[in-house]
C-alpha cells in the first residue's frame, strides 16, 4: 500500500476502532500555505466553521449554524492557533492539489476491503478535511459511513463508543440520526466508561466504524489538521435501509426490532425497504386495482420487517 502502514488491522474492519500509521506526513496537498490558498476559493457548500469553544454535548450538525465565530473564514484561518475555531471542508479533492492522494487512498481503501473479505467496493466515497485551534472540541456524533481519519499536525483525544451498543445511544436514535429524521445524540459523562480513547499524533490513522460514536478534543498546544475518508460498504447500506425502514415504522408507532443484532433480520428490512421503494414509484402508473396490490405487498414487506 502507499498512503497506509502495514499495520492496518483487516480483521477488526468496521467491528472495533484501530489505530495505524500513515505514509503522508508532509504531503504538499496538506501544507498550512495550500489550505490557504484553497479555502477562500472554495463555494460555501464546501465550508463549514464555528467556534470551537464546544461542549461535547452540543449538536454536532448545527454548530456551524448555531456557533458562528462572528469571523470571515480568511480570518478564521489567519487567527486559528488563538481564535478557538473549527473548520470542516466538504470534498477537498475538488481541488487539483488533492486529486493524487485521492486516487491513491482510495486504492489503498480497496485494498484495506479485500484483506478484510469485504465485498463490493467503496460506495459514495467522500473525502473531509478539518482544521481546528487548540484545545478544540468536536461534540458527540456518529458518522453515516465508515471512517478512515488521519492526523497531519497538532495532537487529539478521540474516544470511539461501541457500534451498536444501547447504553451509548438507543436503536430509535441512531436510526433516526441515519435517516435524518430529527433526533440527535445526547452525550452523558458516565458514557465515557464504556470508550475507547486514542491519543492521536501526527502520521497515526484511527478506523471509526460504521455509526460508531465517537468525540473529539485537540491537544493544548498547535492548530490540528486531519483528514478522513468516508465511504459505506455494501453492508453498510443494507444496514443502512433496514435502519430507515424502523424508523419509518417507529414513526408508525410500531415497535421493530433494532438493527445490529441479527444479519438474516436486518438483510430481511433492507429487502422490504428496497422492494417498497420500487413498488411505490410504480403504482402512480398503475390502475386501481394495480395500486391496491402494490400497496398490500408493501404492507405485507413491513408485516416482515417487524420479526423479532
Amino acid at each position: 500500500m502507499t498512503c497506509f502502514a502495514e499495520d492496518v488491522r483487516p480483521d477488526l474492519f468496521d467491528r472495533e476502532p484501530f489505530m495505524f500509521k500513515h505514509r503522508l506526513l508532509g504531503h504538499p496537498a496538506l501544507e498550512m500555505s495550500n489550505l490557504a490558498r484553497m479555502i477562500p476559493t472554495l463555494p460555501d457548500w464546501q465550508v463549514h466553521y464555528s467556534s470551537g469553544k464546544l461542549k461535547r454535548s452540543d449538536n454536532f450538525e448545527t454548530a456551524a449554524r448555531d456557533h458562528a465565530n462572528g469571523m470571515s473564514i480568511e480570518e478564521t484561518i489567519d487567527t486559528l492557533k488563538t481564535s478557538n475555531s473549527y473548520i470542516m471542508i466538504r470534498e477537498p479533492d475538488r481541488d487539483g492539489s488533492f486529486h493524487p492522494l485521492y486516487r491513491e487512498l482510495m486504492k489503498d481503501v480497496r485494498g484495506v476491503l479485500d484483506a478484510a473479505g469485504t465485498r463490493g467496493q467503496p460506495n459514495d466515497p467522500k473525502m473531509y478535511l478539518f482544521i481546528s485551534s487548540p484545545d478544540s472540541i468536536t461534540p458527540f456524533h456518529i458518522d453515516r459511513y465508515t471512517n478512515f481519519l488521519m492526523q497531519f499536525q497538532g495532537s487529539k483525544q478521540i474516544s470511539v463508543f461501541p457500534q451498536w451498543d444501547p447504553a451509548v445511544m438507543n436503536a430509535d436514535v441512531r436510526e433516526s440520526l441515519v435517516a435524518y429524521s430529527g433526533k440527535r445524540p445526547l452525550w452523558r459523562p458516565e458514557m465515557d466508561a464504556l470508550a475507547t480513547t486514542y491519543d492521536f499524533q501526527p502520521g497515526d490513522t484511527l478506523h471509526i466504524p460504521f455509526v460508531a460514536g465517537h468525540h473529539v478534543r485537540n491537544g493544548p498546544s498547535e492548530v490540528s489538521i486531519s483528514l478522513s475518508l468516508f465511504f459505506k460498504t455494501d453492508e453498510n447500506l443494507l444496514l443502512t435501509d433496514a435502519m430507515v425502514l424502523n424508523d419509518h415504522l417507529r414513526r408508525l408507532k410500531l415497535n421493530p426490532a433494532g438493527v445490529g443484532a441479527n444479519r438474516w433480520r436486518d438483510a430481511a428490512k433492507a429487502g422490504a425497504w428496497r422492494t417498497g421503494k420500487q413498488l411505490k414509484t410504480r403504482v402512480r402508473n398503475l390502475g386501481a386495482a394495480g395500486a391496491v396490490g402494490a400497496l398490500g405487498a408493501i404492507g405485507a414487506l413491513g408485516a416482515l420487517a417487524l420479526i423479532d
